[in-house]
């Protein structure tokens, strides 16, 4: 099964960088595609998007600043079937297209999104400014993955998101 296509631009200010495609996402060439995904309604729900969208109208988020990508780009069922090698080879090939198209914000859905890029052993939820981001000029936020299944309490989800919210629309000020 192939990837699914990235949804990038310049300009834009948050890109969501995810582990890989589910198997669903795959099938219908969509991120976020598995309904049992939280992801589309978290953005909703912390104010990142002014409706509920559905996964066939990710690209649609283009217009809103809003991109996507993977660290991997082959659908699995899940982060266990990914190898060291796709690790690798997505690390340097998201490195490439963060500094191509320098988003104000990389939003890596899920720590171990943000560890395996970044190669650190921990992060902490939001922002990076303890460190240095790993391409200059784009600001570096972890949030929680969107998996459902995260166990997570929802609202807590949400609330971090929000912190990514209310950025931007500092940023837009």
């Amino acid at each position: 099964m192939d990837g699914i296509s990235d949804h990038l631009d310049h300009g834009l200010q948050i890109v969501f960088i995810g582990f890989n495609p589910s198997i669903r996402s795959g099938e219908v060439g969509h991120h976020y595609a598995n309904p049992r995904n939280n992801f589309w309604r978290i953005l909703h729900n912390s104010g990142l998007t002014p409706r509920l969208y559905d996964a066939s109208e990710d690209g649609d988020l283009l217009k809103l600043g809003y991109g996507f990508t993977n660290i991997v780009s082959r659908p699995t069922r899940g982060i266990d079937d990914i190898t060291r090698e796709e690790y690798n080879e997505g690390r340097e090939l998201l490195r490439s297209k963060l500094e191509l198209y320098r988003p104000q914000v990389a939003c890596f859905v899920g720590k171990g999104v943000y560890t395996e890029f970044s190669r650190r052993t921990k992060a902490n939820w939001g922002f990076q400014g303890d460190v240095p981001p790993k391409v200059d000029g784009v600001r570096e936020f972890v949030a929680p993955s969107s998996s459902g299944l995260v166990r997570m309490p929802m609202e807590e989800i949400i609330g971090i998101y929000r912190r990514l919210a209310e950025f931007t629309q500092e940023s837009d000020r």
